[in-house]
């Protein structure tokens, strides 16, 4: 059940990510919380197989902040590395015949 409420939780942090970033046009509404979930997820069973008390506080604040972080370098690099993937698409095919010899 905690698994299931710190996947929750780092979905929430993916969505504060995606919509407190800039550039949140440049990818999906579901790619930042997915990352968020899965990175709460993934470091949640991690440390439970380290051993940590799963009703310990620092298993809970590691996960989340791990999951937080995350989400919001995904977000912060995602967005500029697409706009600048579209720019230059639209630069490519703004000029059909350039390039060919």
């Amino acid at each position: 059940m905690e698994l299931l409420f710190v996947t929750l939780g780092g979905a929430i942090l993916g969505i504060a990510a995606h919509y407190a970033l800039p550039l949140r046009h440049t990818h999906g509404v579901a790619l930042v919380p997915a990352i968020g979930a899965a990175v709460a997820g993934v470091v949640w069973v991690a440390l439970t197989w380290l051993g940590w008390a799963w009703d310990g506080g620092w298993i809970w604040v590691v996960s989340l902040v791990a999951a937080g972080l995350l989400a919001g370098a995904t977000a912060f690099l995602i967005g500029p590395r697409r706009d600048r993937a579209d720019s230059a698409l639209f630069e490519r095919l703004a000029r059909p015949g350039a390039g060919r010899a």
